[in-house]
């Protein structure tokens, strides 16, 4: 029987100037432990003309974390931060009660051939802190715990495991792991994870009980563990999940929530305006039908 529960096809989405592909939420996988929503970026080239720009749009109930593998974004928000997140670093925002940010090219690259690549992926809050304060941390790729053993690489992004604790400020039991090798190996990490959890191939394959799996898809463990998988050479893989959480999530536009109630406030509140601005900006994303 295969340890193989369900695969989540990379699925296209239009997030205004640029086309991304959709991982979570899927139809039969609404979440895997708190993670609720992954869009892989790119890989895109932009010519001098073009540039990644994301006007200023709400987030409730959730923490977004951005990864880049190429290129750069300058990352504004309504706490007064404004940050440029650059390949290997880790920008993490906990929206909780209401936060309002915007994505864009940074000024230093908008009139130059450019690239971009990366994950932005939402966390859910655990119900208790879902109208929580909101706040920002930015994590250096320096800051995140790094380690090789037999030919593979890893890096602990996010979370906890391999009696590790990556330094971002997760609100809830889970972890995010990046795997990378050179030539083929057999790997066995049942004990190292917890909860429930899926790996998304960027580069190489995945091979498991006979079947191999290539970029673009998640594979989620039926057993909520990954059990033994052959990585293919050259593979780039990203391990998530952790710990489910006892109540649903809904999600509507950027607003997650365990009640529809809080989420039919927050449009309310986006559509009058009542969140909080961007110093300097002006521009924002229009409420959705």
């Amino acid at each position: 029987m295969s340890n193989i529960q369900i695969i989540v096809p990379e699925r296209a989405a239009d997030i205004g100037n640029f086309l991304v592909g959709r991982l979570l939420p899927f139809r039969k996988k609404r979440m895997i432990g708190p993670f609720v929503f992954i869009d892989h970026m790119g890989p895109a080239r932009l010519g001098k003309e073009e540039n990644f720009d994301v006007p200023p749009h709400p987030h409730i109930g959730l923490s977004t974390l951005t990864f880049l593998f190429e290129g750069s974004i300058l990352h504004r928000d309504s706490l007064g931060n404004e940050v440029e997140i650059n390949p290997g670093a880790v920008n993490w925002m906990t929206a909780g009660k209401g936060v309002v940010h915007s994505e864009r090219t940074p000024k230093r690259l908008r009139d130059k051939e450019k690239s971009l690549h990366g994950l932005q992926i939402w966390v859910g809050l655990p119900k208790e802190k879902e109208a929580m304060e909101p706040s920002f941390c930015h994590i250096g790729k320096e800051e995140i715990p790094s380690w090789e053993e037999d030919g593979v690489s890893y890096r602990l992004i996010a979370g906890e495991c391999f009696n590790r604790r990556s330094p971002v400020p997760v609100h809830s039991r889970l972890f995010m792991i990046e795997i990378k090798n050179r030539e083929k190996r057999t790997l066995n990490l049942s004990k190292e994870l917890f909860g429930e959890s899926g790996i998304y191939i960027l580069e190489g394959a995945v091979e498991s009980e006979g079947n191999t799996y290539t970029p673009k898809q998640i594979l989620v463990a039926k057993d909520h563990q990954l059990c033994e998988f052959d990585l293919a050479n050259n593979s780039t893989i990203y391990i998530f999940g952790g710990e489910p959480f006892p109540e649903d999530r809904h999600i509507h536009w950027n607003f997650v929530a365990s009640d529809k109630a809080i989420i039919e406030k927050a449009r309310n509140d986006w559509k009058e305006q009542r969140f909080p601005k961007i110093p300097g900006e002006t521009e924002f994303v229009p409420l959705p039908n």
